[in-house]
């Protein structure tokens, strides 16, 4: 499933809190960097599953994009913590 975000934060702030917020929060199902770069984050998580994230700059948010096979529960909370533009529903 493909999970869908903005926020007021940029893509550096949106990936490096993902990359806490996945090996922090989630004890259970925990997931760790395998390749990222300016814009994108892939984690590897239990049984080699993976999560790839995406985060593009815009005027004046970011889009946030996610998808994995096994963390959709662990990526909406991931999201739901994110800031949201005025107006925007989380």
């Amino acid at each position: 499933m493909v999970h869908t975000a903005l926020t007021t934060l940029t893509a550096a702030d949106v990936l490096s809190r993902a990359k806490t917020f996945f090996a922090e929060r989630v004890p259970h199902n925990a997931a760790f960097p395998e390749e990222e770069g300016p814009a994108f984050l892939v984690l590897r998580g239990q049984g080699g599953e993976e999560i790839a994230l995406s985060a593009t700059a815009g005027e004046p948010n970011t889009t946030v994009r996610a998808s994995s096979l096994f963390f959709d529960q662990a990526i909406d909370r991931f999201l739901s913590t994110l800031p949201r533009p005025a107006g925007e529903a989380a």
